[in-house]
């Protein structure tokens, strides 16, 4: 799915108000939590998409890398990390084989700060995948590491059975991109997400496809327990990466921050 939205993912995403508005709490948490100067802190960004995290934080002299389990994202990363003139070391790796992929880069692993944002973590199949990638996340940081965790607030979502996300829109020139998500709530508790997208040419029309993927929610308690589980501390939950409180009822995302021992 992954591979075939890369190209359109830019598209999909306002970068510039997305970082605008998320890179105040992302670099004051780590710089909480880490004593390193910026440019001896090492940060992973995994299911980093196309990479625009990592390359903000390179920007801001932090020593970056990112991973993702899609060759087409990577490529993607890669090609705007040129673009931005930033040298970021962007590798495919899937939830769980991030230690096994970085270890041999004395230069970057282990890192000081992981993160996983934008609702990745809950492309993980099952408990037991949760349970297998935070373990990997544990061992990929140094003692004293910083973990944070961007998703969607699951247990609002399951409460109030919520199916549309508010829809994404952009243009270029005189074409136009519609993106329309929504969610399909499984008998067997996981979630399907559906991607509509939707572009218009001048010349051509409207042209639609569809992606689906499927979603394990992840409520507060199962995050809770597994990262304790994995040997995590310090865990606190926001309702945003502006750093605002977790409401259960009512947020729109699950935001959390925990520590290595």
């Amino acid at each position: 799915m992954y591979d075939s939205f890369s190209q359109d993912y830019d598209r999909f995403v306002n970068w510039q108000n997305r970082l605008s508005f998320e890179m105040s709490f992302i670099v004051d948490r780590i710089h909480k939590s880490i004593t390193k100067q910026d440019n001896d802190i090492r940060v992973l960004d995994t299911a980093t998409g196309t990479g625009m995290h990592a390359i903000a934080l390179a920007k801001k002299g932090f020593i970056a890398a990112g991973s993702d389990i899609s060759t087409g994202m990577i490529e993607k990363a890669r090609s705007n990390a040129i673009k931005h003139n930033q040298k970021i070391y962007f590798k495919t790796a899937g939830f769980g084989q991030n230690a096994s992929t970085f270890h041999d880069h004395s230069s970057l692993f282990p890192f000081d700060v992981l993160l996983c944002l934008g609702n990745s973590l809950p492309h993980v199949k099952n408990q037991q995948e949760l349970t297998i990638t935070l373990s990997d996340f544990y061992s990929c940081l140094s003692p004293g590491g910083l973990l944070l965790i961007q998703s969607r607030n699951f247990d609002s979502i399951l409460q109030k059975r919520e199916r549309w996300i508010e829809p994404q829109s952009h243009w270029e020139g005189d074409r136009e991109w519609l993106f329309l998500r929504f969610y399909d709530f499984l008998s067997d508790g996981h979630i399907q997400l559906n991607i509509l997208t939707l572009k218009r040419k001048p010349e051509l029309g409207w042209t639609q496809s569809i992606m689906e993927t499927r979603l394990f929610p992840l409520s507060v308690e199962i995050m809770e327990n597994t990262l304790l589980e994995s040997g995590f501390v310090d865990i606190e939950f926001f309702g945003s990466l502006s750093g605002e409180p977790f409401y259960k009822e009512t947020s729109q995302n699950l935001v959390i921050t925990a520590r290595k021992k």
